[in-house]
């Protein structure tokens, strides 16, 4: 690991204009992915800015009926909430789904957001990779690419994003709020946040150098049953092959509304746009979740080793489908 200095943020302003000062500075909060990073000099910040002690760590009412979650709110804080599990519990189940619980306890919501992804090449200083060194190549476009990218890959890169959390919010249209270093704030759609790969995979999301995120506020909560579905090669401490979150919505014996995302196949949470408007209006069918399933998955691109992803994802879908309409 190579030195560098550290220093503690009093305020989200100060602490975006110190990073934005250096181009070789950094945030840090829980340190659950950077720190393995540069012990593996794969991430190298000659300078750090610790925010884990910045009071951005409530979950708040909003006026309209939502949550403002704090960037510095740990995984398992919010994960336990009561707010959250009545109201959001399809964002419980993908926090309790993603690595250990003692991770969880020192995880934020901001890094859980910006975690890097775990492609084996990224992390092999060795091998080829876009992500961490532009240009040089992909090296798991030929090689062991079973956990990679089936949807919105590029020949740049098919690496995936790592997160459950994000699978869930953006199916519940959450928005990120961000400071920058002259105290300017926005707000970010998260669909519009993380960034497919294209030509340039190592920009990851939208955010400028020093813009750092100060909350996550959730909308209030959309009719129909929530459910959050992972398939993984083990049962605990594992990221997905393939994920689903889904809301359905019935009138009757037909399906009103839905909203799907579908995690583990692309560089950001994939919203099944496609299948959302195969389900509106149709019967809640064994049929009608396979053609949603088929139109969801029409544009997938298979690389080998993760071939079976794509059929994986669609069985995935049905069956997540299914069990929401079941108990809605």
């Amino acid at each position: 690991m190579q030195s560098f200095t550290y220093e503690r943020a009093t305020s989200a302003q100060q602490a975006a204009a110190a990073v934005a000062a250096r181009p070789d500075a950094k945030f840090i909060s829980g340190g659950t992915n950077l720190l393995d990073l540069m012990k593996l000099d794969i991430e190298r910040p000659a300078h750090l800015v610790d925010i884990s002690r910045l009071p951005l760590d409530r979950i708040e009412e909003t006026a309209e009926g939502g949550l403002r979650v704090g960037a510095q709110v740990r995984n398992s804080d919010l994960a336990a909430d009561p707010r959250v599990r009545s109201r959001y519990p399809m964002l419980t189940q993908a926090l309790l789904a993603g690595a250990s619980g003692q991770i969880r306890n020192k995880a934020s919501t901001s890094g859980n957001l910006l975690q890097r992804t775990r492609c084996p090449y990224f992390y092999d200083r060795n091998m080829p990779c876009n992500k961490r060194q532009p240009g040089s190549g992909c090296a798991a476009l030929q090689g062991f690419n079973r956990m990679h990218a089936v949807l919105g890959a590029s020949e740049a890169c098919i690496a995936v994003h790592p997160s459950d959390m994000a699978v869930a919010m953006s199916r519940l249209d959450a928005m990120i709020e961000t400071i920058s270093a002259g105290g300017e704030s926005r707000t970010i759609p998260i669909g519009d946040f993380h960034r497919l790969p294209e030509t340039m995979p190592d920009v990851e999301t939208v955010l400028g150098h020093g813009e750092m995120v100060v909350a996550v506020t959730l909308p209030p909560p959309p009719p129909g049953r929530q459910l959050y579905r992972k398939v993984r090669d083990r049962a605990s401490y594992a990221f997905a092959l393939v994920s689903v979150a889904a809301i359905v919505e019935k009138s009757g014996d037909r399906i009103r509304s839905a909203r799907i995302a579908i995690g583990g196949v692309a560089a950001k949470p994939w919203r099944a746009t496609e299948a959302e408007r195969e389900l509106i209006g149709a019967p809640a069918s064994d049929g009608a979740f396979t053609d949603a399933a088929e139109a969801a998955l029409a544009g997938a691109v298979g690389h080998g080793g993760n071939d079976f992803k794509i059929p994986l994802a669609k069985r995935t879908m049905r069956h997540t489908l299914a069990a929401a309409v079941k108990r809605a």
